[in-house]
């Protein structure tokens, strides 16, 4: 699917934007004391020396929440404003209710509808086409996005493919009306469902309900063809940011900031190399981070404006792939600053 934000709707623009960061830290050295690892082995091909993990008291809930609450006090919007809570998350609290509906609770937000939805590392940037398309219908005023995964959760930590890969964090951002001179300017989202067993939880699920069998299997944990979903990021990222550039009249001379899905730094350059972007044009964080899913993107988004390299009147584009398998990139002025 492709977006252009049409003139004959309202366009939508992020007013506030915030994240949670758990508190512990996984060093790569925590890993060569349990799997078969070292620390420049997973640097060199992940560029990750970090990575964080929540409390065990805390699930997707609590950080999505806290994200949340930060959004609306930087955006300036009362939590009983918000129309509609959206949560891009593959590890919520349960498999229902919605984890939209518990931060909905949590924050206040009494008047807003809620619900979740599953795109993987691309959920956030489906998150942003959701409610700019609510938005731009007249529905809702104001949308709050979350993108909030604690993959720690669901992580092998007896596999030294995967387990070094994961960490947990939410990102958050209050969605408004945006007069032409920001907001979001193209969406593109896209699946290929050929590729679902490349990267996916076996059960858990009606296909494979939990039981003992499924536990002592170990299906319960992410499980990933590395080198296969490596092929598909490096070819998608570049192509998808493209796509979406050429949908709102741009080139890739035209960003002021890329900002991609933190998963890998290969693909990460990969994609860069693609749009012709030198490396100051690059946001990266994989490194304290590693893959948090659906909050990679908001996270950086995040940093990157704490730390003064996404301003007002830039031009950013963000682009995640995922399971499904997903993609999605989005062109944004940036109007906030």
């Amino acid at each position: 699917m492709v977006t252009s934000m049409d003139k004959s709707i309202r366009r939508a623009g992020i007013v506030g934007i915030a994240s949670a960061i758990p508190d512990q830290i996984l060093t790569n050295a925590y890993f060569e004391k349990t799997v078969d690892t070292t620390d420049e082995w997973i640097v060199t091909r992940t560029g990750i020396r970090e990575r964080r993990r929540a409390a065990d008291a805390e699930a997707a809930s609590d950080l999505g929440a806290r994200a949340a609450l930060a959004a609306l006090e930087r955006a300036k919007v009362p939590a009983e404003d918000i129309g509609l809570v959206v949560c891009a998350t593959l590890t919520g609290d349960m498999p229902f209710p919605a984890t939209a509906s518990l931060i909905q609770d949590r924050i206040g937000a009494s008047r807003a509808a809620a619900f979740d939805l599953a795109a993987g590392c691309s959920g956030f940037v489906y998150g942003l086409a959701a409610g700019a398309s609510f938005i731009g219908s007249g529905l809702y005023d104001n949308v709050l996005v979350v993108g909030v995964d604690l993959l720690t959760r669901v992580t092998d930590y007896e596999d030294r493919a995967t387990c070094v890969l994961f960490g947990d964090g939410a990102g958050a951002a209050v969605l408004s009306p945006a007069d032409e001179s920001c907001g979001i300017l193209s969406i593109v989202l896209g699946s290929d469902g050929s590729g679902g067993d490349l990267l996916k939880i076996e059960a858990g699920g009606s296909r494979l309900p939990p039981s003992v069998q499924t536990v002592k299997a170990r299906q319960h944990y992410i499980r990933m063809e590395g080198q296969d979903v490596f092929k598909f990021a490096v070819r998608i990222m570049g192509d998808a940011s493209v796509e979406a550039l050429a949908k709102c009249g741009l080139t890739p001379q035209d960003v002021d900031l890329f900002i991609p899905h933190q998963a890998n730094i290969r693909i990460i350059e990969s994609a860069a190399r693609r749009l012709g972007l030198p490396p100051e044009k690059v946001f990266v964080n994989v490194q304290k981070y590693g893959n948090t899913s659906g909050a990679s993107i908001p996270i950086a988004i995040d940093e990157a404006v704490q730390e003064g390299r996404l301003k007002k009147g830039d031009v950013v584009v963000a682009v995640g792939f995922g399971a499904g398998l997903t993609w999605a990139a989005t062109v944004i002025k940036w109007g906030i600053g």
